[in-house]
């Protein structure tokens, strides 16, 4: 049986993988069937270069193809001999064989599988993986029926350790992430807890500076008063002295005058000295009743100065603490409970209401009346519009509402906004240093351009501000919110609050919304909850 089957291997054409027809023998030595040598060639005709199938040998030209004789007569032979069939039934594939996916017509068995080309060889067909070297990187196996299969199981064995190297290594990374951020958390400590030592000394040698000037005054106040007191003291003392000498010499002379005796009263009267006039009256002056209020003034000017200084000084402080935030600024707050994290307490600051302005609620509401006010001068107070400002600056994430009566503006702006006369300059929404929600008709401005926007005309407004994000959003508030208008720009200084009331009578109030508590996501402009 077995040399059977080797006379048959010896006999047959690695192309049809029969028994040769009309055998040939090429110039590399191999043989093949005159029909199944032609067809190859053929098919390599376009590229010039005519190769043999089984040792890849390169020819040019085309060999011409002769017959075997020899050869052929010892095919015919072999058929003779009977054994074909044996040989046959021991090569060809049967149902509890494993295929080669390659033959064509009646399958040999399979001697070896390949995992990346997922097919199984017979003997010749697997000869290309031996000798081509695209071939020689592949893995040969044992003929396996599901090959699939057995390839994938291995294949997802692979992957799923891939995966778990790549999540290894992403604990690692995240590991090393959390212990960086560690560290900046330590470090942010660390740095806060050092600016609070250091903000502490700086505020403590200006609480000294303060009270060692504040001291020096009243040693000098002192001082001109115990001066001045001795001094006034003295001459009154004087004054009494020179007093009780003129009753004296007045006793003297009452006492002359009731003489009766005429020569008497003559010697009398001639002996009596003569009166001079007070060294001390023409010394004497009355001053107004103004002593130390000059000084009183001066200081007022100084707190004034050092208070402007302060407040710019300050809203410098404010804005680099504010830039702080970047790192944890979050999303904008969906609900109202959310707005309310960051609600802040709005008062106003006198000194800029328009002098026909009434303050009242402590500061938080104002209305427009029909007659001025007895207000002080002041630089910071709005000459022309009926408009004011609020004492807080507003850096950060803030929210505040106005509850507001007839015609009222509801706006934010910059501190160095203009206060006097009747220009653009000075109106909330006209200018590039202020921004505007016109609430009854629902217009919106900024540098005097002015915009219809949409949503329901509550009378109570609500204001979110995130200063470092440049965002500003106003909203509707009444059972429920509503977005109205949202503005996206960049903020350069730190903002205040503020309303323009626009008719007698009309009023806002920066309202604390306690009573309030609606937890509804925030509706987009034009829709309700």
């Amino acid at each position: 049986m077995e040399q059977s089957h080797l006379d048959r291997e010896t006999f047959s054409c690695s192309i049809c993988m029969d028994l040769l027809k009309d055998p040939v023998a090429i110039p590399c030595g191999h043989s093949y069937c005159m029909k199944c040598i032609k067809t190859h060639w053929d098919a390599e005709d376009q590229k010039g270069i005519h190769s043999c199938p089984g040792c890849r040998e390169t020819f040019t030209p085309r060999p011409v193809l002769k017959k075997n004789i020899m050869l052929a007569a010892l095919v015919e032979q072999l058929k003779k001999t009977g054994l074909q069939a044996a040989a046959a039934d021991h090569c060809y594939a049967g149902p509890e064989d494993v295929a080669c996916d390659v033959c064509s017509g009646r399958k040999l068995k399979a001697i070896m599988s390949c995992s990346v080309c997922l097919a199984s060889y017979c003997k010749e067909h697997l000869q290309p993986h031996y000798h081509s070297a695209p071939f020689r990187k592949h893995k040969l196996v044992q003929p396996a029926r599901d090959l699939q299969e057995n390839i994938c199981s291995p294949e997802r064995q692979r992957e799923l350790e891939e995966s778990r190297g790549k999540i290894q290594q992403m604990i690692q990374n995240q590991e090393k992430d959390v212990k960086l951020l560690q560290q900046e958390v330590e470090a942010i400590n660390h740095s806060a807890d050092k600016t609070v030592e250091e903000n502490d000394e700086v505020f403590t040698q200006l609480i000294h500076l303060l009270q060692r000037r504040s001291s020096e005054v009243k040693q000098q106040i002192r001082f001109h008063q115990k001066t001045e007191v001795s001094r006034v003291k003295d001459l009154q003392k004087k004054l009494e002295q020179e007093i009780t000498e003129l009753k004296r010499k007045g006793a003297e002379l009452e006492q002359v005058s009731h003489t009766e005796d005429h020569g008497q009263f003559l010697l009398n009267y001639s002996s009596l000295p003569a009166l001079s006039e007070s060294t001390h009256t023409s010394s004497i002056k009355i001053r107004p009743l103004r002593h130390f209020e000059d000084l009183t003034a001066a200081l007022t000017e100084f707190r004034d100065k050092l208070q402007q200084v302060e407040s710019d000084s300050w809203d410098n402080v404010l804005l680099m603490v504010t830039q702080m935030d970047v790192l944890l600024s979050g999303p904008e707050p969906r609900t109202r409970a959310g707005f309310l994290n960051y609600y802040c307490e709005i008062s106003l600051d006198q000194n800029t209401a328009y002098e026909r302005l009434e303050l009242s609620e402590g500061n938080r509401k104002v209305t427009l009346l029909n007659k001025d006010l007895p207000y002080l001068r002041h630089p910071d107070r709005f000459t022309f519009w009926s408009q004011v400002l609020s004492r807080e600056s507003l850096t950060g994430r803030c929210y505040w509402e106005v509850e507001w009566s007839g015609k009222v503006c509801v706006a934010v702006a910059y501190k160095n906004i203009s206060r006097v006369g009747n220009t653009d300059a000075c109106g909330f929404g006209f200018n590039d240093k202020s921004w505007a929600l016109y609430c009854s008709n629902l217009t919106f401005g900024h540098n005097n351009i002015w915009t219809s926007v949409s949503g329901p005309v509550s009378s109570r407004v609500g204001v979110y501000l995130d200063h470092t994000a440049g965002l500003l959003s106003f909203c509707s508030v009444s059972d429920s919110m509503t977005l109205i208008h949202r503005v996206q720009t960049t903020f350069t200084q730190p903002l205040l609050a503020g309303v323009w009331v626009l008719g007698k009578g009309n009023s806002a109030e920066f309202c604390q919304p306690s009573r309030y508590t609606f937890l509804s996501p925030i509706a987009a402009p034009g829709s309700l909850f």
